[in-house]
């Protein structure tokens, strides 16, 4: 016991000193806490330091957070959590005052969520401000997956979809939910340019080194845009010369032997005017058949664009600005002997197509306090083609004019204008002819389409906002056309945002400038009436939810969308197998669906996901009996993984998408093909090395080597129908030679005839 006590007697000193020195550091230390809000909600998981120290701590569920024991002094607080702009606060902590709370107000990060958009309602807002739901997609996406053209790339975006229509010439449109290219409004800059003639051939040769971002809207967009923004709208705006690179240079080759350049230059031609040039240039010229049908697999194609945009420096920031493009096209496909001596025989069978193309767009905001803008866009489209022996020669005018005034009124954001739109357009098809028999020309289709629009945004208080919209044009042929609108945007706090969108559609169809099945194969084309214009009422439900981890965020976009059409104009392959019928659907047609996006970033680990799926119900109803849409799935999949070693530079990718069966043309009960195509994907793989202003990179595409069956072409053997028999009532027999029946058709086209492949690429920029 005494051996005890003594040991006690020595410590007790040591003891003693230790609780002194406590004592001193707690009367020279204090506490700093406090709490993190946005929008009223407390923050999670945020990070708060004490700048150039090691103080620091993480809010909890409830927002709050404590750092203690802090030594006197003066510092900077610091806060930071993904998805929102850092913030900084002084604060002294000191004898007179140890202990002090504070409170932080957190925005969400301007660089991601704020994103300008001006698709949606004609006016530049940030995306979580739109009342209609905006998809943005920028070039980095697109360099996941590099591609010659605006059309391929697309095949990233989750619900749209680049659709072949022909096996020989590889033409195609861009689906929408289901819904065909015609029903998609393709505008550069705001500015309708890809229409009619050109939803076809024109998609292709806008320079990627230029596009600065996509906007897409799916659903209504008539009351601003006009009859084509049924299904909805993709918005390509290029590069302001202010943000472009003084110089960019992407080269880019396959196994296949296609050559691309996409180059950007930017130059300043006088004191007050910037601008900004783009060349694209891509070369095929190897036929390949890997399926031995006898015909090419690949279409091959010349072609070049160049794109001039200038900016004009004005008083008080004001708008103007004008941009020309030039595009010509050279490409055929067909029999594998076939050259241009035998363009329009019928000896060797080719699709040839010669395409021509000029564009103006113009944006002038008028000198005065008001802000009023002029737009004008005029385009010319000439093609020169032969589809076997059937000539199809074919020319395009659009000049469209817009006059809008905006206006904010406390809490109303007005919009107006006026607009004027005429096309001029002639062919030499039963659809220009005349029933003159005096004189029996071709006469031109000349359109004039005025109309005016006005939208009132309402903004009620910080969560809720409503717009209407109202567009009324004059059709010379069918009269008045009415297009309203409405959308409804709830904001239920800073992570969950509900929109609402509903209006109606109208669609005056162009047979032979939009679908390319009325020209190619050896089916007569039959319109069957005059063609009344197609009506659409429409309406898309979209919610968005963001969660903030420690270690990662996750994003979620979520829509319901449903068209219901009349008068609806679809290609009738069912009824006879020789022939295409088109008229107006006695009944209605349905496109239904949901789609989601799944937006995943990884905190910890330099790993980000973007995947989508969409679901899709497209069909018809005639006489009481429902049809599937042809050409149409009902599930498509996309996805894009990438992955980043910042300290070699290096980045890896890897993109695909998948489809489920589609119902595609048959020719006849006796046809061997399969009426609906398998699930199938494509997918891709990409490595990059950054080596300061460089960047090479290269990879594989279609690593599964999927393509169509080798017999999709019926009849490649015989595509003049030389050896096809018919009966009497005109229908094809059949015979020995032709034993189920049928005639040379290249439509059954459900996806590309490019099999796996490597590809390498350079990219330069200044």
């Amino acid at each position: 016991m005494s051996t005890y006590f003594c040991g006690m007697l020595k410590i007790a000193p040591i003891i003693s000193l230790l609780f002194c020195f406590r004592i001193l550091c707690s009367q020279n230390s204090g506490i700093l806490s406090g709490t993190v809000h946005s929008n009223g909600q407390p923050v999670p998981f945020v990070t708060v330091g004490l700048k150039n120290t090691t103080y620091g701590a993480s809010t909890n569920t409830n927002g709050y957070f404590e750092i203690k024991q802090i030594a006197f002094g003066t510092y900077e607080v610091v806060i930071s959590a993904i998805g929102y702009a850092k913030q900084s606060k002084s604060v002294t902590i000191s004898n007179s005052k140890p202990s002090v709370a504070l409170s932080f107000e957190l925005k969400e990060n301007q660089s991601n969520l704020e994103e300008v958009v001006v698709s949606g309602t004609m006016k530049e807002v940030s995306k979580t401000e739109s009342p209609v739901p905006v998809e943005v997609y920028t070039p980095a996406l697109f360099k996941k997956n590099p591609t010659p053209s605006i059309f391929d790339a697309l095949q990233n975006v989750n619900g749209v979809r680049p659709q072949l229509n022909c096996n020989v010439c590889n033409t195609g449109d861009i689906h929408i939910n289901g819904l065909e290219g015609p029903y998609t409004m393709i505008m550069i800059d705001g500015m309708p340019i890809v229409s009619g003639l050109s939803s076809v051939y024109g998609l292709s040769g806008i320079p990627n080194s230029l596009v600065e971002r996509i906007e897409i809207v799916k659903g209504p967009a008539s009351s601003l845009y006009g009859s084509e923004a049924v299904g909805g709208l993709i918005n390509i705006i290029t590069k302001k010369t202010a943000n472009a690179d003084k110089l960019s240079l992407d080269v880019m080759a396959t196994s296949y032997q296609e050559y691309n350049v996409d180059a950007g230059f930017k130059y300043k031609p006088g004191k007050k005017a910037d601008a900004l040039l783009g060349v694209n240039y891509y070369n095929y010229q190897k036929p390949v058949d890997h399926n031995n049908d006898g015909f090419t697999d690949v279409t091959l194609q010349h072609r070049i664009s160049v794109f001039n945009k200038l900016n004009f420096e004005r008083k008080d920031n004001r708008e103007a600005s004008v941009a020309l493009r030039y595009y010509y096209e050279d490409r055929w496909g067909g029999d594998m002997k076939w050259n241009k001596n035998w363009r329009g025989t019928d000896s060797i069978y080719g699709e040839s197509i010669f395409t021509g193309r000029y564009e103006v767009i113009g944006k002038y905001q008028l000198p005065i306090k008001e802000r009023i803008f002029y737009n004008v866009s005029f385009n010319s489209h000439d093609q020169n083609s032969y589809y076997g022996k059937v000539k199809f020669y074919a020319q395009q005018k659009i000049l469209f004019n817009q006059l809008y005034w905006e206006k904010e009124l406390s809490k109303h954001s007005l919009l107006a204008g006026v607009a004027y739109r005429y096309t001029w357009y002639d062919d030499n098809t039963v659809i220009t002819q005349t029933n003159d028999t005096i004189n029996p020309k071709n006469k031109p289709n000349n359109v004039s389409l005025p109309g005016v629009f006005i939208q009132d945004e309402i903004k009620f208080n910080c969560n809720h906002k409503l717009l209407v919209g109202f567009r009324y044009d004059y059709n010379e042929a069918h009269g008045n056309i009415y297009t309203p609108r409405v959308a409804y945007k709830w904001t239920l706090n800073a992570k969950n945002i509900l929109r609402l969108n509903a209006g109606t559609g109208y669609r005056v169809a162009n047979v032979f400038s939009e679908d390319h099945a009325a020209l190619t194969g050896s089916r007569e084309v039959i319109v069957v009436d005059n063609l009344k214009p197609e009506q659409s009422v429409n309406a898309n439900l979209n919610y968005v939810t963001k969660f903030y981890k420690e270690s990662f965020v996750l994003g979620i976009d979520m829509s319901a969308f449903y068209t219901r059409f009349s008068n609806r104009i679809i290609a009738d392959y069912d009824t006879d197998p020789n022939k295409i019928y088109f008229n107006n659907l006695n009944g209605y047609a349905i496109s239904q669906g949901a789609s989601a996006n799944i937006d995943l970033v990884l905190q910890k680990i330099p790993l980000k996901l973007l995947v989508g799926g969409t679901y899709m119900d497209n069909y018809k109803v005639e006489n009481g009996t429902r049809a599937r849409q042809i050409l149409t799935e009902h599930f498509t999949g996309t996805w894009a993984l990438s992955y980043e070693w910042k300290k070699m530079g290096l980045s890896f990718d890897y993109t695909g998408n998948i489809y489920s069966p589609m119902r595609l043309p048959l020719l006849g009960p006796l046809d061997p093909r399969k009426e609906y195509s398998p699930w199938w994907s494509i997918q891709n793989i990409q490595i990059t090395k950054k080596i300061k202003c460089f960047e090479i990179y290269g990879g594989v595409k279609n690593l599964l080597n999927f393509t169509p069956p080798a017999n999709s072409i019926a009849r490649s053997f015989d595509p003049f129908d030389k050896g096809v028999q018919y009966n009497s009532a005109g229908q094809i027999i059949a015979t020995p030679n032709n034993p189920y029946a049928q005639s040379f058709d290249p439509t059954y086209m459900f996806a590309p005839n490019q099999g796996i492949r490597g590809f390498l690429g350079l990219r330069f920029k200044i």
